[in-house]
């Protein structure tokens, strides 16, 4: 199993799990989820914005066109540091830049034209058109993006306090307190640290 089916998603929404795909933005990477085409198809997936069947095709389809998922590829990372960059700003309260705003605006702009209203017995719904576009799985990234940087949720975004980590989370702990991606990792280091730190500057007798 490749790295990308066990990235584990603690985001809170979709597009802070896909800025999840790498440990170490805007620095020397020190983790990456995602190596190639096959990763991302992998990854979504994982996440359930691709079905088994519908990642098989893709896969197949990739194999017929090689140059063409290179080019998505490298899309992708494009579109995932600008959500990291946005995100990022908007947890340590300051404002994204507008160069990435208007990234973001040009990517929804795209995947809109690639959606339709449908309309089913009980409900309606935002349905993908082009199920072969080898691109159809960052569609529902940028909608992720949009919704949360439009929405009340845009207050709990936190970034990891932990040493080295970068990850993005949703806060929704009950007093909003919440400093670690996990606790489990993060956050245990973090008291080793600290336990490390007060016996090492005990005085000694």
């Amino acid at each position: 199993m490749r790295e990308a089916e066990n990235h584990r998603l603690i985001g809170g929404t979709l597009c802070l799990d896909f800025a999840n795909t790498l440990v170490g933005h805007g620095a020397v990477p020190r983790r990456e989820y995602l190596m190639d085409y096959r990763d991302l198809v992998l990854w979504s997936r994982h996440v359930h914005v691709l079905t088994p069947v519908e990642a098989n095709s893709l896969i197949r389809e990739a194999l017929r066109r090689p140059s063409k998922p290179i080019a998505v590829f490298k899309k992708a990372f494009i579109l995932r540091e600008m959500i990291y960059r946005i995100f990022s700003a908007v947890a340590h309260d300051t404002n994204p830049k507008q160069f990435d705003l208007n990234q973001l605006n040009a990517f929804r702009l795209e995947s809109f034209y690639h959606s339709s209203i449908i309309q089913t017995k009980k409900r309606f719904l935002l349905q993908w058109t082009d199920p072969m576009a080898l691109d159809r799985m960052l569609w529902p990234i940028v909608l992720s993006a949009t919704e949360l940087l439009t929405s009340a949720e845009l207050n709990n975004v936190k970034q990891c306090a932990g040493e080295g980590c970068d990850w993005l989370f949703l806060d929704t702990s009950r007093n909003h307190l919440r400093r670690w991606c996990t606790m489990d990792e993060c956050g245990n280091r973090a008291k080793m640290r600290r336990r490390y730190a007060r016996v090492r500057n005990r005085p000694s007798h």
